[in-house]
């Protein structure tokens, strides 16, 4: 990250109110958006040696990658080579042996290594980001005492035990059981299937039903080593091959009482702030791979040439590069706000971090799809970076919440604090996560809290303290805040407890939120970096400047379409495919 600002001070930044809620209020909470945040000192000293690192590590090993993918493997020395990296204990803290950096850092860390290579990226990130987060979260002091000495010295890397065959998102699904002991221990039976780093994982957090008065559902510290515990070969996947991803089956495994992850019956809870508190580092990754795209891509728009001219100088090949820099600068300016708001204790950031996610996977899938239409016939084939960097990419809008699922999400937790405030549709909305739609799964736990009504103490003068080119930019949020707030307050109106089934109005709410979260954090981003005078700062404004010119044009239409859409239409499509099973309209 560049030197910017002194981030805000924990007086300034309101660490129990989210923005994103804040929007459909139509108010842009300003407190937790400007300044836009630097990385601390001690991770800057701390990221320098290990981008060094990394880079010296990982460069000229872009043959080993391909090879790698191909035979769907890591071998064992490239594992042990990262153990001695301390790659394995980056957000561990150091009393532990751990590197001990913050969620800003590890994002960058990620974003690095996704530069060379997706797999290596999963293999880190699924131990860091999920794998062991729960430890770091919810784990006794006994419990970290016994398990992240060994994690951060990678002699035990972790994996995140959630999916089954019946439960995806759709996590209420979950038929992995555990029953309570006459002595306190549980005995974990059911199969766990897309297990990232299953098969080199020693420590597993697994989530199992217990149908006992605390809950439904808890959460267990499992070692591979215990018995009853197997795992089933390598997954054949599209994308992201390298990386070790496999079934995990427990068979009559006894864990022991002192292995219950939190409470018992809060597994839901536990599960969604692993997964929340995670996502920084899938979107750091998301930006790396961006910046890796956009290296590759216009290096051979430069060496190419057609027609007597490099293609660089054609000008739809400018437009691709262009609007590859503009989404990964967005991206990164909204995943680092985000890591910041973990980093500074902000307890309500699970909307603005499922956003993130969204808009970061769906940007590095375009950018992977650009790049290889710059590079032409060329870019499909093998040899060169692109296919594998399509079919790594592919994978983002999937794991860790669909992003289907998240922008359900993103829509009912901002639309509940709305409907509350409604008299007339209080009561209809009030049960929307007593009775969630099925696939909302884990997330809903974690939705019902109120909005501390802090409006009041909102600061209303940042907008003046923006650098003057950058005022009629954040015009544009304001102005677009206030409209989606009464087209939430319209929707709600109209559906009242039924928008839980309105999945297109929700979508269209959900990509209003995105635009305008991730449009203000650009815009304080670029704010920051003019007026620390950095190099590039031109440049930095014209990509604020289109991205909000491109957020407004999607923003109208989304606010129009809450009113005027084809949604019955396309149900009617939708049915008569579903009825046929096929297409039946054949030319003849």
């Amino acid at each position: 990250m560049s030197t910017l600002v002194e981030p805000a001070s924990s007086s300034q930044l309101l660490t129990d109110q989210s923005v994103a809620k804040h929007l459909l209020f139509g108010s842009v909470l300003g407190q937790n958006l400007f300044p836009y945040p630097a990385i601390s000192e001690r991770d800057r000293e701390s990221l320098g040696l290990i981008i060094e690192s990394i880079d010296k590590f990982l460069s000229g090993k872009a043959d080993d990658f391909k090879r790698w993918d191909r035979a769907a493997q890591q071998p064992a020395e490239f594992i042990d080579e990262l153990r001695e990296l301390g790659l394995f204990g980056l957000v561990i803290p150091e009393a532990f042996g751990g590197l001990g950096l913050s969620n800003a850092a590890y994002a960058r860390v990620l974003s690095q290594t996704s530069r060379y290579d997706s797999s290596v990226s999963l293999t880190i990130g699924a131990h860091s980001s999920i794998g062991m987060k729960g430890l770091l979260l919810f784990g006794t002091a006994e419990q970290k005492a016994r398990y992240l000495p060994r994690l951060a010295a990678g002699d035990m890397i972790a994996a995140f035990c959630l999916t089954e065959p019946g439960a995806g998102s759709d996590a209420g699904g979950i038929r992995t059981t555990a029953t309570r002991n006459g002595d306190g221990s549980w005995t974990l039976n059911g199969s766990k299937l897309w297990i990232t780093n299953g098969g080199i994982a020693d420590f597993f957090t697994v989530f199992a039903r217990t149908d006992v008065t605390e809950g439904k559902v808890t959460a267990f510290l499992v070692e591979a080593a215990w018995p009853g515990v197997s795992r089933g070969p390598h997954e054949d996947k599209m994308g992201i091959r390298a990386s070790s991803t496999t079934t995990v089956s427990f068979s009559d495994v006894r864990v022991p009482p002192g292995n219950v992850l939190g409470e018992p019956g809060k597994g839901f809870k536990v599960a969604m702030a692993i997964l929340n508190n995670g996502r920084t580092g899938l979107g750091g990754g998301a930006v790396g791979g961006m910046k890796a795209i956009l290296s590759h891509a216009s290096r051979h728009a430069l060496e190419r040439r057609q027609f007597g001219r490099a293609i660089a100088d054609f000008g739809l090949v400018r437009e691709k590069l262009a609007q590859m820099a503009v989404d990964c600068f967005a991206a990164e300016s909204a995943v680092w706000m985000v890591a910041h708001y973990i980093d500074s204790g902000s307890v309500d950031y699970s909307i603005e971090a499922a956003i993130t996610k969204i808009f970061a996977s769906e940007a590095m899938q375009r950018a992977a799809y650009e790049g290889l239409q710059i590079a032409g016939g060329s870019g499909y084939m093998r040899e060169m970076p692109y296919e594998q960097m399509a079919r790594d990419a592919r994978i983002l809008t999937v794991f860790e919440g669909t992003n289907e699922i998240l922008r359900l999400y993103v829509a009912l937790s901002s639309l509940k604090d709305v409907g509350a405030s409604l008299a007339d549709v209080r009561h209809a909305v009030a049960a929307i996560f007593n009775d969630p739609i099925k696939g909302f799964g884990v997330l809903s736990a974690y939705a019902g809290r109120r909005l501390t009504q802090a409006v009041g103490r909102a600061d209303t003068g940042f907008a003046e303290r923006l650098a003057p080119p950058l005022r009629p930019l954040l015009a544009v949020y304001q102005r677009h805040a206030l409209a989606a707030a009464r087209a939430a307050e319209l929707v709600l109106r109209r559906h009242g407890h039924g928008i839980t089934e309105q999945q297109p109005a929700l979508k269209r709410v959900a990509d209003v939120l995105i635009d305008l979260f991730v449009g203000l954090c650009t815009v304080s981003r670029a704010d920051a970096m003019i007026r620390a005078g950095e190099g590039g700062a031109g440049p930095v404004l014209e990509m604020a400047t289109i991205f909000t010119r491109q957020a407004r044009r999607r923003m109208m239409g989304n606010v129009r379409s809450m009113s005027r859409n084809e949604d019955p239409d396309v149900d009617a499509v939708a049915a008569a495919v579903l009825k046929d099973g096929s297409y039946r309209w054949d030319v003849y």
